[in-house]
């Protein structure tokens, strides 16, 4: 978002005046109120100003560039960030699943079916109480200890990226799977695997936003 030079002259004013009415501003640029009503609502909105009912508006100590990385930030769109995805099938064994995870350097699989429909998850977690409990890693299925749905926290392509940091954060996971949502000839939904959001993902988003100028 980027603010008029009228709409600049109206933060500062309330920066140096502020509490100040909106009578008040509008006496000061020689503008009528309802001229300057549409203005104070883009910067009301956008988190420059705030007001308080019979007090006025008063700067809210977000500069310029704050508002417009907030503003960009809703904007952004998992797909557009999203990792490839790695997954392994439900057969698969606690052993290759292991090393699946190591070698590619990630906290958790996506477990598919055929077509890459999404029917678990396994993490690091998963895999070490498998362990723990003496399991045989090289004869016992991924199928055994993932999480299955419906309790599989996932993303889409269009959900805003916040959204899904978000549901990181609350669920304390390290990645979601991100799927495209179609139905089959069944009439059945189903949730194709098309990418993972990691907290690696949400670390480059910021510091992509932290270098712009």
């Amino acid at each position: 978002m980027e603010i008029t030079e009228r709409q600049g002259k109206i933060v500062e004013i309330v920066k140096a005046k502020g509490p100040i009415t909106g009578e008040q501003i509008a006496d000061l640029l020689n503008l009528t109120r309802a001229t300057l009503r549409p203005d104070l609502t883009v910067l009301t909105m956008a988190g420059l100003l705030d007001a308080r009912p019979r007090v006025g508006y008063y700067y809210s100590g977000k500069s310029k560039s704050d508002a417009l990385v907030a503003d960009r930030l809703r904007k952004l769109r998992v797909g557009d960030f999203k990792s490839v995805p790695i997954v392994v099938r439900e057969e698969t064994t606690l052993y290759d699943a292991i090393v699946t995870m190591f070698l590619e350097d990630v906290g958790s699989l996506a477990v598919v079916s055929e077509g890459g429909i999404l029917e678990g998850v396994c993490s690091r977690k998963d895999l070490l109480k498998a362990t723990l409990g003496k399991s045989d890693v090289h004869k016992v299925p991924v199928g055994v200890t993932m999480t299955r749905m419906p309790n599989i926290i996932f993303t889409t392509p269009d959900e805003p990226v916040l959204l899904a940091a978000r549901k990181i954060i609350q669920h304390q996971i390290d990645s979601l799977p991100v799927v495209r949502t179609y139905i089959d000839d069944a009439g059945n939904e189903k949730l194709e695997v098309i990418g993972r959001f990691t907290k690696t993902n949400i670390t480059r988003i910021l510091v992509e936003l932290g270098d712009i100028r």
